[in-house]
């Protein structure tokens, strides 16, 4: 970029966007599916998550407006413990990006092929289409910052419109007869626990805006506004429209569905809406992958700046687009693809996604306690009133435990296998840090 180049940035549209449809992926288009057992649990469990969504949203909205940098987690963990711990943290939550992108953009394919039957009928098809779609988003965020905030603007319009569509016919439908045969189901604290581990899922990625913040403009105002109200909107569209599929679809059907959307859209509106829902749902599922891809560039970007993540991710291209970090993030990506498509490492590659939602959780954990410490040490909230600092605190405390809560929720194995995960960055700090 040549020195009176003026650079391109995200605004504040592009900033919701990338919140709302970075958690809006192809995952909660399954998600009525895993709720249809635990009944009525869910929609509690859907206000207990949200809630404890929009706490770990101010906490990140909080943190923006305080240390508006690049790499957002890092930075605020860095803050609060120091480059090792902040490295320790980030490792894993990269790792988490590029596994995660693996699975979503499989299932993103998966939606396409009730449409082009040859994607699941010609041996490897699947594959070479998944990873076509991974290397033209990667391609779209190589090309500019301002080109990825467009795709994902417009993916995340698209994709929330049929979830829109099911709230409203949910909101017209509904009848105190589709309550009464959900309700069948007891509510209970393990099966709202068990569905509210389930339901949070569908909103993590609430931290998204954060990452970019060196390429978005007034980061200071524009971040903690963005991932407020980005959490709002993707927990309201989530809960109305999940709720109405568990509602107007019978839960022996529900239980055992592929697609609850689609089934849904089949009942009410016929095949050809159907098929249109199956479509929406892989653009929901591509959108939140061009998300990701950016993340997954930006985030070992920001850490080598630091010093500590080998230098060559540090580069950028003439956009300044972290170039060689997408590239060598998206080979991972493909290798993990490639290898969901060999029978015998599905298993692994289930394991790893349950490993990479761990590291995600850590990262909630860490940043709701870098709060807490940056405000007991005088660092965050000088000059606010007692009152609010009181609240500041409060907020903090509650984030963190509900964090504590889902991690404890995903079990006992995934929190071993987790903390290992994180274990594995320990030599390659040391390592950089050597070199620096």
């Amino acid at each position: 970029m040549s020195a009176g180049a003026r650079p391109q940035l995200l605004g504040f549209g592009m900033c919701v966007a990338l919140v709302v449809g970075n958690s809006i992926g192809s995952g909660v288009f399954l998600l009525p599916a895993s709720l249809a057992p635990f009944g009525l649990n869910s929609v509690a469990a859907w206000a207990f998550t949200a809630c404890g969504a929009l706490l770990l949203a101010i906490v990140f909205a909080r943190l923006s407006r305080a240390y508006p940098k690049a790499g957002g987690p890092y930075a605020y963990v860095n803050e609060a413990f120091g480059p090792f711990t902040a490295f320790i943290v980030a490792w894993g939550y990269w790792i988490s990006i590029w596994v995660g992108n693996a699975a979503i953009a499989t299932g993103a394919v998966s939606y396409l092929s009730p449409l082009l039957p040859w994607i699941a009928g010609v041996s490897g098809a699947s594959a070479l289409v998944t990873v076509f779609f991974l290397w033209l988003l990667t391609f779209v965020n190589w090309y500019g910052i301002r080109a990825s905030g467009w795709v994902q603007s417009v993916t995340t319009v698209l994709k929330v419109m049929p979830l829109l569509a099911v709230a409203v016919l949910g909101l017209i439908t509904v009848r105190s007869a589709n309550v009464a045969a959900a309700a069948g189901i007891p509510l209970s604290v393990s099966g709202t626990t068990t569905a509210a581990t389930l339901t949070l899922w569908a909103l993590l990625g609430l931290e998204s805006a954060t990452i970019p913040a060196d390429k978005v403009r007034d980061p200071g105002r524009t971040i903690p506004a963005a991932t407020l109200l980005g959490t709002a909107i993707t927990a309201l569209i989530c809960i109305i429209a999940c709720t109405t599929v568990l509602l107007l679809v019978p839960p022996q059907t529900l239980a055992q569905s592929n697609a609850p959307f689609v089934d849904l859209a089949r009942a009410f509106w016929g095949e050809w809406a159907a098929k249109l829902l199956a479509v929406f749902a892989a653009i929901s599922g591509l959108g939140a992958l061009n998300g990701w891809i950016l993340l997954q560039g930006e985030l070992p970007n920001a850490m080598a700046k630091s010093g500590v993540f080998p230098a060559i991710f540090a580069g950028e291209t003439s956009r300044r687009t972290p170039g060689f970090a997408l590239l060598f993030s998206s080979g991972l990506v493909t290798v993990l693809i490639l290898m969901n498509y060999q029978k015998s490492m599905v298993s692994v590659f289930t394991f790893m996604i349950l490993l990479s939602t761990t590291a995600c959780l850590v990262l909630y954990l860490l940043c709701s306690l870098a709060l807490l410490r940056l405000q007991w040490t005088g660092r965050i909230g000088l000059g606010a009133p007692r009152r609010g600092t009181v609240a500041l605190a409060v907020v903090g405390v509650i984030a963190t435990a509900y964090s504590l809560w889902a991690i404890v929720g995903a079990g006992a194995e995934a929190v071993l296998w987790g903390a290992m995960l994180l274990l594995l960055g320990v030599p390659l700090y040391f390592l950089v840090r050597k070199r620096t």
